[in-house]
């Protein structure tokens, strides 16, 4: 078995954001050479995720507008009391998870229809990093 591991620096301008990665993970996977395998992609930060899911912009405005709801930005958050304001940064990317699995087959991510990978960051405005981890023969 083989691994290639590359990382992916962001720096959102935005507090909240969502970026398409999946041409940075198909990149990733054809500099590694493997046919057969999976690729791990994982955001290093505990306020931001990495989902599946279609690249159509109102579905990413709906999750966004979804994510809001189940843990909208507040000053009242137990965790402000350390002196921090991201609370619901926290609460989001326990919905949204911090990685994701793909499988490569014949050298390629092996979606299925419309699937594309995504960085969701709630806690922007910083750089930050994604890890790439390519497994397979």
């Amino acid at each position: 078995m083989k691994a290639h591991t590359e990382y992916i620096w962001v720096n959102t301008k935005m507090r909240r954001d969502y970026l398409n990665i999946t041409g940075e993970v198909e990149q990733a996977v054809h500099k590694s050479g493997i046919q057969e395998g999976l690729a791990l992609v994982s955001a290093m930060h505990i306020t931001a995720g990495v989902y599946v899911n279609d690249a159509e912009s109102g579905l990413i405005q709906d999750i966004d507008e979804w994510l809001e709801k189940i843990a909208p930005a507040n000053p009242n958050y137990r965790h402000h009391r350390t002196g921090e304001d991201n609370g619901d940064a926290h609460l989001k990317s326990l919905v949204i998870h911090h990685e994701v699995t793909v499988p490569i087959t014949k050298g390629a991510l092996d979606f299925g229809p419309w699937q594309q990978i995504y960085y969701a960051e709630f806690d922007g405005q910083r750089r930050k990093r994604i890890i790439i981890k390519i497994l397979g023969i």
